[in-house]
């Protein structure tokens, strides 16, 4: 099948963080990989819109995308988000699975095919693994309950231990390296019966395991660099996507 129209929908996952473009400021990730393969599928007039901003929780996802999106009319939409909300202080994952349902009500009732995602186990990088695991857990249990409810594609990121390897990440710990939105982009194409390319999907040589001293003082400086500024955005109410916009607004095509 050849979609003519894609629109992605989410948070940094989706935007592409960490996985820039050599010659701007932009990223590119696994949804801009996966539109320029659907471009050369469908030929002259495919479009492509990336309206996934970092740092946004569910509920702004859906109230700042939703409507767009459907004034769109895609043929093909990914919804991802979540991860920002397992991250919070209080969370309920029920509720939460439950703001989602409706969205997908709607891109499906439109004629929309939907991609949605079970995501990568990323707690067993970061603290409060504990408290961050099961939360993650339960959303990808409700992510494959509105998959077989709708009738979507579903990409079963989790049940990829090759995301537990260090170089598919980047240097935060949250997001994406690279070769982990290459990764991302194989599975999605291979899900729409589309051809990938294979070295995208090459796993890199196993790491030398880290002396424990060496190991705690990458932990200290990943938290100096990257977990404090966090809490202390938050903290305050602010986000990183706070002055952000959508890198790709509208539906144009793949240059």
């Amino acid at each position: 099948m050849a979609w003519h129209s894609f629109v992605a929908m989410g948070d940094s996952f989706t935007e592409g963080m960490d996985d820039p473009y050599p010659d701007d400021d932009t990223y590119r990730g696994w949804a801009d990989l996966v539109a320029a393969r659907l471009a050369v599928e469908a030929g002259p007039g495919f479009g492509y819109a990336n309206l996934a901003i970092r740092g946004k929780v569910v509920d702004q996802v859906v109230g700042d995308q939703l409507g767009p999106t459907l004034a769109m009319r895609p043929d093909l939409v990914s919804f991802a988000a979540g991860g920002n909300d397992v991250l919070r202080p209080r969370l309920d994952v029920a509720a939460l699975v439950d703001r989602i349902d409706p969205v997908i009500a709607k891109l499906r009732a439109q004629g929309a095919d939907v991609i949605l995602f079970r995501f990568a186990d990323i707690a067993a990088h970061l603290p409060a693994q504990r408290v961050i695991g099961p939360r993650a857990a339960a959303l990808n249990d409700g992510a494959a309950r509105l998959a077989e409810r709708y009738g979507t594609y579903l990409i079963d990121l989790y049940g990829d231990d090759v995301f537990r390897h260090p170089k598919m990440w980047s240097a935060d710990r949250l997001h994406l390296s690279a070769a982990g939105h290459r990764r991302v982009a194989a599975h999605v194409l291979t899900a729409l019966g589309v051809g990938v390319e294979e070295d995208w999907l090459l796993v890199p040589p196993a790491p030398e395991p880290t002396p424990w001293l060496l190991a705690r003082g990458a932990d200290l400086h990943w938290a100096r660099v990257h977990l404090m500024p966090w809490v202390g955005r938050h903290f305050v109410g602010r986000s990183s996507g706070d002055l952000i916009t959508a890198k790709r607004p509208a539906l144009a095509p793949i240059t």
